[in-house]
């Protein structure tokens, strides 16, 4: 069966991933407060690690999966290939939580947790790796449309009993774990579903390749993905230093304050992400013919704007960091207002990182990536340890905003960075890149302020907290659409960009 054009691809997508917020907001406001800071905290924690660790298990894998498959949409044995090392990762994750358990070691790795939620995180882990892959797979065949319209019921049935459970008042951790099996799970059997619908069913996966097959798999893997195990293994130990260092020295209830601080930070992620694909896509087409002119327009148009788009929303957050704490958590989350603040703004460098990561993957630049993360790797983790150890073993024993210091300081180094190795590489200015994110996070904090205070004094808005959040929201995307038309420079961009943009893809969007 054909695949679906780019452009509906892209914008099945962009819907799965606005209905995925709207229902993440709602959730966001109920699974907080079900679970109190506590329990919230140790899913944070737990959910965390295993994500860490699976992740360094993939060391990459699944992208190279995902390239090789993209171009050999027949190739069977790849899947095959690739189904026997997801069934090894899987053994390897479980096989550690046995370990540490018959060794008595889960009480240093995991302070203060259950056997049995190690074991649910665990397997949560195992399964968010495993459905993502799936998710994958349908991209590279091209049936994004029905992958995502798999997404968007999954979505909707997620929310449905998420709202059941809470009227219930049937929310407790390891519920919370069971209701994430059962959402994944569904996620995965329509999106298996969906690959045999269109000619790619898996029954056929469960077959060891010939020796042979396997030597030409594993070399191939190897050449693509070593350059990546390095970072991989520093990530791993950089990410669950942080959380562990967090739960030993601070406890669960700032793992709490942490974890809602950083999900909050997330959900402004969600709209820039779905352009991260098309970004790899565009540009990995441009570097195939050399055309490093193409890619420098590609950059110049697209970064400062999405740069300036995952602003938009983070310099909102940051001053409504208080209304959004008491909208998404309650009261008994008023201890993480200055990690909410402080991490609403990780989004913001969290996109550049993401969109120069696709320059460096699409111009086989690995090497240099890496070498990159593994010094921020390596010097995030003293940093981590004073800002967050006690003061009794020479920290500051700051707690959830030690972290979120940690994270958005590192995050902006590391992003420029690679920026700079980015421009270098088109021949562009690292230094007009490096203004556009001082003029557009002031300005934007400017009007943020602006339509705070407005809604706070002059509409005397203050008795009613959500009413406040909207208006003053919605004053503030009318300062900003104004600020765009009539100052375009501010954030980079130019008054004619966006049609020459929309026009560019249009007619790519034709014949793609």
């Amino acid at each position: 069966m054909a695949e679906d054009s780019l452009k509906k691809r892209y914008l099945f997508k962009l819907l799965a991933n606005f209905i995925g917020f709207v229902f993440n907001l709602f959730t966001q406001a109920i699974v907080p407060r079900a679970l109190g800071p506590k329990a919230y905290g140790d899913f944070g924690f737990l959910s965390s690690f295993f994500t860490s660790f699976v992740g360094f298990l993939d060391m990459g894998t699944s992208t190279c999966f995902y390239t090789k498959l993209s171009g050999k949409q027949n190739d069977l044995t790849l899947v095959r290939f690739y189904n026997f090392f997801v069934i090894i990762v899987s053994v390897v994750t479980l096989a550690l939580v046995c370990l540490t358990q018959a060794f008595h070691l889960q009480r240093f790795i995991w302070p203060d947790q259950n056997m049995v939620y190690i074991y649910l995180a665990a397997i949560w882990g195992i399964l968010t790796w495993f459905v993502g892959l799936l998710s994958m797979m349908g991209d590279a065949y091209g049936i994004t449309v029905s992958t995502e319209k798999a997404r968007i019921i999954q979505k909707t049935a997620g929310f449905a009993l998420i709202l059941l459970l809470f009227a219930l008042g049937q929310i407790n951790l390891a519920q919370f774990f069971v209701y994430h099996y059962v959402i994944l799970l569904l996620l995965a059997g329509l999106f298996i579903y969906a690959l045999a619908s269109q000619g790619h069913p898996l029954n056929k996966v469960w077959i060891w390749p010939s020796r042979p097959q396997m030597k030409k798999y594993l070399q191939e893997f190897y050449i693509f993905s070593h350059p990546l195990f390095l970072a991989s293994g520093f990530a791993l130990v950089v990410g669950i230093f942080d959380r562990w260092i967090l739960q030993v020295a601070a406890g669960s209830l700032q793992q709490g304050f942490y974890t809602l601080s950083y999900q909050i930070g997330a959900m402004c992620f969600l709209f820039t992400s779905a352009m991260m694909p098309l970004m790899l896509r565009e540009f990995s087409i441009a570097q195939a013919s050399r055309d490093i002119g193409r890619m420098a327009v590609l950059f110049r148009r697209y970064c400062p704007a999405l740069f300036s788009l995952s602003a938009y929303y983070s310099c909102f957050i940051a001053w409504q960091a208080d209304k959004v704490i008491y909208i998404f958590g309650g009261g008994q989350y008023g201890g993480a207002l200055t990690a909410v603040t402080i991490m609403a703004f990780y989004p913001i460098h969290q996109t550049y990182g993401q969109l120069t990561a696709s320059l460096f993957f699409a111009t086989g630049q690995t090497a240099l990536y890496r070498n990159i993360g593994v010094i921020f790797a390596i010097l995030g983790l003293p940093l981590t340890y004073f800002l967050i150890a006690p003061a009794d073993m020479l920290g500051l024993n700051a707690g959830a905003t030690g972290l979120a210091v940690k994270m958005i300081l590192l995050n902006v180094l590391c992003a420029n960075v690679q920026l700079y190795f980015n421009t270098k590489h088109l021949d562009l200015s690292f230094g007009q890149y490096l203004g556009y994110q001082f003029s557009s996070i002031i300005c934007l904090l400017l009007l943020a302020g602006l339509a705070a205070a407005g809604a706070d004094y002059f509409l005397a808005l203050r008795t009613n907290i959500l009413i406040n959040f909207l208006v003053s929201g919605l004053a503030y995307s009318i300062m900003v659409a104004g600020l765009a038309y009539f100052l375009p420079a501010v954030f980079g961009i130019r008054r004619g960009d966006i049609n020459l943009l929309a026009d560019t893809l249009k007619a790519h969007f034709k014949y793609a």
